[in-house]
């Protein structure tokens, strides 16, 4: 059978590659087989309706190659970065008869972004990729911190942590990630998917997410050192106001606190979850106010 032809969905099939190759996958790098086949078509697809362009797309994570394979059938040109190295021969294997898939060794939270976005030229970039659940939070803040050329990302997560990250900053649901993931994209979540999905079945469902970074918006930030302190100090303690939280984690006097809440118009009693975007630029622009006036 030609190779293009292999149902990576298959745990038969996944089973006979990986024996040959002498390989069994890490329960502590998140790895699993997905048997579900219409999920990655989907993940990929959405990358491809996205723009009408050559489209590069940075993958994290291969594992045996069942979401790498549908995006080398829809975008010009696919980055994987992988950090287990065993699975390369058999990505070997899997992903022949493909010309436009680049592999890296190495891992996402280490290797040079900047050098490694350079791969893909004057291409617009997406990142599309099955996430270990133990790293989504630091991956994706990574991705939008060092200001990359992305226009989306598009991920499947666990779905708490979708839910968190899709959730209007203002509902019980949002946090620091939350909030953070705003002030750099728009989030939205795209189709849940079962934990039934995988094999061996994991405890918890998904969800694919989209982070849309074209549609960032302005929310009146004038620091952003002091906004992301600001942000994390409050949800430090969600169960204290605001006030209490931000005196207790950034260490300043309660009162001038209390004062910078007031100058930002936000109620002294409310928690940092009933706090919009605009809430948290006015308040840490009130911050640097106030501890500009006792220099």
């Amino acid at each position: 059978m030609d190779k293009k032809n292999w149902n990576l969905t298959d745990i038969s099939v996944i089973k006979r590659v990986m024996s040959e190759h002498s390989v069994t996958f890490s329960k502590g790098l998140g790895q699993n087989f997905l048997i579900n086949p219409s999920v990655c078509p989907k993940m990929a697809q959405a990358v491809r309706d996205s723009s009408p362009c050559e489209i590069g797309v940075l993958e994290i994570g291969a594992g045996v190659g069942v979401l790498t394979k549908e995006l080398l059938e829809r975008c010009e040109q696919v980055v994987c970065v992988e950090l287990d190295k065993r699975l390369f021969p058999v990505l070997g294997d899997t992903l022949s008869g493909y010309d436009n898939l680049t592999l890296v060794e190495g891992d996402i939270l280490k290797i040079d972004l900047k050098e490694l976005f350079s791969l893909f030229g004057e291409r617009e970039v997406f990142v599309c990729a099955n996430l270990p659940y133990y790293i989504t939070s630091p991956v994706i803040m990574r991705l939008l911190e060092e200001e990359l050329p992305i226009k989306k990302i598009i991920v499947m997560v666990q779905k708490e942590a979708g839910d968190r990250l899709c959730a209007p900053v203002g509902s019980r649901e949002s946090g620091a990630v939350t909030v953070a993931v705003n002030y750099y994209a728009e989030a939205r979540k795209l189709f849940d998917v079962s934990k039934g999905s995988f094999l061996p079945s994991p405890k918890v469902d998904s969800c694919v997410i989209e982070l849309d970074l074209t549609k960032r918006r302005d929310y009146g930030v004038k620091d952003k050192k002091v906004f992301f302190e600001t942000v994390k100090a409050a949800f430090s303690q969600r169960r204290k106001t605001v006030v209490n939280a931000l005196a207790g984690s950034l260490g300043e006097d309660k009162q001038k606190i209390a004062e910078a809440v007031r100058r930002a118009a936000i109620p002294e009693k409310a928690r940092a979850e009933a706090l919009t975007m605009e809430d948290f630029a006015a308040l840490s622009l009130s911050i640097s106010e106030i501890r500009k006036e006792e220099k």
